[in-house]
């Protein structure tokens, strides 16, 4: 672990969480909207125990259940991140 205050640190930190924020919001994107783009050709899939068509389900609850997993995944990935380069908050 390097020190927190060198500037080659900084930078490193600073281009993880870049690059994490960026991923995170490409697949916030594609769920938020790229999915439901294609509603009506998803809709012609059912979910098989329940019967409801894929296009509803993942309107209603598949993009949901996605940002909130990923609420916890970039909290756990960000603290691995701040860890590594020291400003880690305990």
């Amino acid at each position: 672990m390097a020190p927190a205050d060198t500037k080659a640190n900084q930078e490193a930190h600073w281009s993880k969480t870049t690059r994490l924020m960026l991923t995170h919001l490409g697949i916030w994107f594609f769920f938020g909207y790229v999915i439901h783009m294609f509603v009506n050709q998803l809709n012609a899939i059912k979910i098989p125990i329940l019967g409801f068509p894929l296009g509803f389900y993942m309107a209603a609850q598949g993009s949901l259940i996605v940002f909130v997993v990923m609420l916890f995944a970039f909290a756990k990935q960000q603290d691995k991140i701040d860890r590594d380069h020291g400003y880690a908050e305990d």
